[in-house]
C-alpha cells in the first residue's frame, strides 16, 4: 500500500495514484530554488511564473507534494492572519481597512485561481462559526473578542453575533450560548488543492523533483543527496519542518495538530447538526477545537496537539488511545448524538509557530533569501498571501502586498524573533498547555465553585500572554 495514502483522510480519498515524480539526480541552475512542495512553495512558484514566465523555477521536495501540513490540515481556508489584530492596531484607519480587505480576500483569490486553473478542491465559502458552548465563560470571552474587532473598525458585514436561535439555523451544538459568524472563510479538501497546484505549476514550466530531501542549504545553493541547485534566490518554504534545516529552527517552533474524521454520516444525523453550506466551526476555548462537514458528509474535527523536546518532529501520526479519546470526548460534548459514531480516520501533522505568534514574510536582499512562515495553524489561506508576497519581493515590486506590517522587505533571517533555548521552550510550552487543559476541565464542570473558575481563567490568561 502506498504510504502517502495513509497520512490523512484527504490523501486517502484522492483519485490520484500518488506516484513520485523523479528525484533530483544532477546539479542544476535556476533563477529561484524552492525547498518544499507545500502550499507556500507552490503558491510562490505559481505567482512567479504567472508574472515572469521566463524564470527558471526549481522545487525540491523531500517526499511528495502535500506530504506535510498542506495535505494534513483541517481544510479551513481563512481570510485571516494569526495575530492580525495586534499587527494592524497601530495603522491609520484607512490603511487598517485596506489590510483587512486584503486578508479577507484570500479565500476569493484561491477560488479565482482554482477556477481559472481547473483545480477542483471542494471549495465552499460558507463562512465560519466561533461558538460559545459547554460553559458560559466562553460567551464572555467571545463577546470581548467581538468588542476588540469593533474597535479596529470591523462591522456587522465582517463579524456578527448570533443568538442561540440564530446559531441553530446553521449549526446545532449542545448547550450553545451564541456564536460569532464571519463570512471570510471557506472549507476545502486540502490535498486536492495542493496536488492540483503541483500539476498546475508543472504545466507552467516549474521543475518539481520529489523524494529529494535537502541535506543543507545556504545563500545561492541547495544540496540534496544526489544533486543540487544553484540559484539566484532560495526560498526555504518548509514551515513546520524548519527544525530540520538550520538556522530556521531558531525562529519556528514545530508543534503538532491532531484530527479525527467520522465515517460518512446519514442525512438524519446531519439534519440535527446543520452545516449545510460547508461552514467551518470552532468552539471558543483555549483548547483550540475546529471542524467542518466534508463534501462526502463526514465530520472532520481537530484539537490542539503538542510539542516535543528540542523541537523534534513527530513522524508517527498513528494517534494514541488517549489522543483519540480527547477528540472523541470534545466531539461528543458538542454533538451528543455522535458519541458512539465510528471514527474512520485519525491523523496529524507538524506546523510552524513563530515567536510572539507573529507570521512573517521576509526578503533578505543581501543573501537573496525569501521566506514566509509562522502561520500558527492558519496556513491554508496565509500561504497564498505568502506566495503572492514572496513573488513580488523576489521580483523587486513595490505593491500593497509588500507594504504590509508582517513583511520585512529588507532584513536578514536573523532579524526574526528567536525562541528560547531548551529546556525553557519545552517547560514553557507544556506549562501553558496544562493551564489550558486545567481551565477547560474546571469550567466544563458546572459544580466548580466560582473562586476556582476565576483562578483557572486567570492562570490560563497569564500563561497565554507569556507566548506573545
Amino acid at each position: 500500500m502506498n504510504p502517502w495514502r495513509n497520512i490523512s483522510l484527504w490523501m486517502d480519498r484522492l483519485d490520484d495514484p500518488l506516484q513520485a515524480r523523479p528525484s533530483l539526480q544532477a546539479q542544476v541552475r535556476a533563477d529561484v530554488a524552492i525547498i518544499g512542495a507545500g502550499y507556500t512553495g507552490l503558491w510562490t512558484a505559481y505567482y512567479l511564473k504567472r508574472q515572469a514566465p521566463q524564470l527558471r523555477v526549481v522545487i525540491v521536495e523531500a517526499e511528495t507534494a502535500g506530504f506535510g501540513a498542506s495535505g494534513r490540515n483541517g481544510g479551513w481556508l481563512m481570510g485571516n492572519l494569526l495575530g492580525e489584530e495586534r499587527l494592524l492596531a497601530g495603522l491609520p484607519p484607512a490603511a487598517r481597512k485596506a489590510s483587512f480587505d486584503l486578508l479577507h480576500g484570500m479565500p476569493d483569490e484561491v477560488a479565482r485561481v482554482s477556477e481559472h486553473e481547473g483545480i477542483d478542491c471542494d471549495l465552499r465559502k460558507g463562512g465560519v462559526l466561533y461558538c460559545a458552548a459547554r460553559y458560559p465563560e466562553q460567551q464572555v470571552r467571545l463577546r470581548g473578542y467581538l468588542e476588540a474587532l469593533r474597535a479596529l473598525g470591523l462591522g456587522e458585514d465582517d463579524y456578527r453575533w448570533l443568538a442561540p436561535r440564530e446559531l441553530a439555523e446553521q449549526l446545532r451544538v449542545a448547550n450553545a450560548y451564541g456564536a460569532l459568524y464571519s463570512p471570510h472563510c471557506a472549507t476545502i479538501d486540502p490535498a486536492k488543492l495542493v496536488r492540483g497546484l503541483a500539476r498546475c505549476v508543472e504545466a507552467l514550466g516549474v521543475e518539481l523533483y520529489e523524494r529529494s530531501p535537502v541535506l543543507d542549504w545556504r545563500p545561492g545553493r541547495v544540496r540534496t543527496a544526489q544533486g543540487g541547485v544553484r540559484a539566484d534566490w532560495v526560498v526555504p518554504a518548509i514551515e513546520g519542518y524548519a527544525a530540520s534545516l538550520p538556522p530556521l529552527g531558531r525562529h519556528q517552533l514545530p508543534v503538532q495538530s491532531l484530527l479525527v474524521a467520522t465515517e460518512p454520516l446519514p442525512a438524519e444525523l446531519w439534519a440535527g447538526i446543520g452545516l449545510e453550506r460547508g461552514q467551518a466551526f470552532s468552539e471558543f476555548s483555549r483548547q483550540v477545537t475546529y471542524g467542518q462537514r466534508s463534501l462526502d458528509d463526514r465530520l472532520v474535527f481537530g484539537a490542539r496537539g503538542g510539542y516535543r523536546f528540542g523541537g523534534r518532529l513527530r513522524r508517527d501520526f498513528n494517534l494514541r488511545d488517549d489522543e483519540r479519546a480527547l477528540r472523541r470526548y470534545l466531539l461528543g460534548e458538542l454533538f451528543p448524538q455522535l458519541r458512539d459514531v465510528r471514527l474512520s480516520h485519525a491523523w496529524g501533522g507538524n506546523l510552524g509557530m513563530a515567536r510572539g505568534f507573529q507570521p512573517h514574510m521576509l526578503r533578505d536582499s543581501r543573501n537573496r533569501i525569501a521566506l514566509s512562515g509562522g502561520y500558527g495553524g492558519e496556513g491554508v489561506g496565509a500561504s497564498n498571501l505568502g506566495g503572492r508576497t514572496l513573488a513580488d519581493l523576489i521580483l523587486g515590486r513595490d505593491t500593497e502586498l509588500t507594504r504590509q506590517p508582517w513583511v520585512l522587505a529588507d532584513g536578514p533571517v536573523s532579524s526574526l524573533r528567536r525562541w528560547e533555548p531548551e529546556p525553557c521552550r519545552w517547560l514553557g510550552y507544556n506549562a501553558i498547555v496544562r493551564s489550558f487543559v486545567h481551565e477547560d476541565r474546571v469550567l466544563a464542570n458546572p459544580r466548580s465553585p466560582a473562586w476556582r473558575r476565576r483562578l483557572a481563567q486567570a492562570v490560563a490568561e497569564r500563561m497565554e500572554s507569556l507566548m506573545s
